[in-house]
């Protein structure tokens, strides 16, 4: 007892007491805490990417391939990024109903829940364009005249001046960009989705971006009637070529009757 009483009054006894209780604490908080968020995460993600691929596995991989490897009905998706499948799927176009020279919009047949399954699937597969957050793609305070400037330069040719759309080649067109969610439309961007080239942020920055979307959103958003009056370059560029071939040459035309009835009446005389 003797003993033990001089080791209760060791100066260090206190020392060793705590960290003996520090020790037990931290032991059994490791074994009943909660996992932690990192872990949660990873444990979310790999039951996403399982659900994704039960859902490729009947929706898509008839076309893609069992792997996403690809097959002569339809082009891989190794690589493809989560953004491609949140555009192609969230828009309707895929599944698609049938081949063709361009998949259209369409009703769109999953959840969103679904969609980021799918989507988490394909991004397994191969490194590519992610998902935007909505901070990435929200007009506000975005610069919408710089975003008028960009899109005239690189959008126009196909989508019209004011997005509304117009016809290609070989049964292809520029859909209309009225109405499309701003995130399909930064999507389409990243992606590059059928005959739309590819903009990725090394080429457009995120900021160009987010310019272009507000462009959008003034000259072709919910307005009930267009500032300037009557809106010019909203037919799209073979409506307003065809208009100018049949009114611009008819013109021509009907000068160069009149002017050769004047010569022959002139003769006459």
């Amino acid at each position: 007892m003797k003993k033990l009483s001089a080791r209760r009054r060791h100066p260090l006894a206190a020392v060793v007491v705590l960290l003996l209780a520090l020790a037990a604490t931290g032991g059994l908080y490791a074994a009943f805490a909660p996992a932690s968020k990192a872990q949660a995460d990873e444990t979310a993600q790999s039951l996403a990417i399982d659900e994704g691929k039960k859902l490729y596995a009947v929706g898509c991989a008839s076309c893609h391939g069992t792997g996403g490897q690809g097959t002569t009905d339809g082009p891989s998706l190794v690589g493809v990024g989560s953004a491609a499948v949140d555009f192609q799927v969230g828009t309707g176009r895929m599944p698609a109903q049938q081949p063709g020279a361009q998949v259209p919009r369409k009703k769109v047949i999953y959840t969103q829940a679904e969609i980021d399954q799918l989507a988490a699937y394909v991004a397994s597969l191969g490194a590519g364009p992610v998902t935007p957050a909505k901070k990435d793609y929200n007009p506000e305070g975005a610069d919408i005249a710089k975003g008028g400037e960009l899109f005239r330069t690189n959008c126009a040719q196909c989508h019209n001046f004011t997005g509304e759309g117009g016809a290609l080649t070989h049964g292809k067109f520029a859909p209309t960009l009225e109405g499309v969610d701003p995130k399909h439309i930064y999507e389409a961007m990243q992606t590059g989705p059928q005959n739309m080239p590819s903009f990725p942020d090394t080429t457009m920055t995120k900021q160009n971006k987010k310019d272009i979307i507000a462009y959008l959103d003034t000259v072709n958003g919910d307005q009930s009637e267009s500032p300037g009056g009557l809106k010019l370059g909203g037919l799209g560029p073979v409506s307003e070529g065809l208009f100018a071939w049949i009114f611009g040459l008819g013109a021509l035309i009907a000068v160069a009757i009149w002017v050769a009835a004047r010569t022959a009446k002139a003769k006459k005389s």
